[in-house]
């Protein structure tokens, strides 16, 4: 019942299904790869599934303090969920900007068209973000809660936190895959980019 578990296992479950699914929308949609020689598992090296995991729960700390902020610090009501998706825009598009910039030096990680990785890029990797900041701020939020009754608070199961993690994965699947279908892209899973 730790939170740290559970958000552990929502992050992981995330991490893992951005590798094995999206990597693949990154290769196809941005013409970008991975050049390290590495053991690979569907055609990802398997050192990112690991490294996802680190850069994925620092981002969602991050934003998780953020979001709080916003909620514990102003009233409820139109102006204060206004700023909540402000602030999820601007915390997702720079996010993503910022690990496409930092990663450009990365001498294994290559894109086709620098600049676009940089802007539309960003803006592809930024509907990650959309969907999952929310959302993990709210899978168990109710863990600060005072009460101890079962019937006022929700208790959360790691299976919980683990289907949580598959739904709103199949959100952003869904997003990207919208994206892709509107470039007219062909999606190529598993093969060498």
């Amino acid at each position: 019942e730790r939170y740290s578990f559970k958000a552990n296992v929502w992050l992981a479950t995330y991490s893992f299904i951005g590798n094995y699914w999206y990597t693949h929308y990154f290769y196809s949609v941005l013409k970008a790869s991975y050049t390290c020689p590495a053991t690979r598992f569907n055609n990802v090296p398997l050192c990112m599934y690991f490294a996802t995991h680190f850069y994925f729960s620092f981002y969602h700390v991050f934003s998780n303090a953020v979001l709080r902020k916003i909620v514990t610090t102003y009233k409820g009501g139109a102006l204060r969920m206004t700023l909540y998706v402000s602030v999820i825009f601007v915390l997702s598009y720079f996010t993503a900007f910022m690990e496409t910039l930092t990663i450009s030096s990365f001498p294994y990680y290559t894109f086709e068209d620098r600049n676009m990785a940089y802007t539309v890029g960003s803006a592809f990797y930024g509907i990650y973000f959309l969907v999952s900041f929310p959302a993990f701020f709210a899978f168990d939020d109710d863990i600060d809660s005072k009460e101890t009754s079962a019937t006022k608070r929700r208790i959360v199961t790691v299976w919980d936190s683990f289907v949580s993690s598959c739904g709103y994965g199949m959100m952003i699947l869904t997003l990207l895959d919208f994206v892709r279908l509107n470039l007219g892209v062909p999606l190529i899973v598993g093969e060498m980019p």
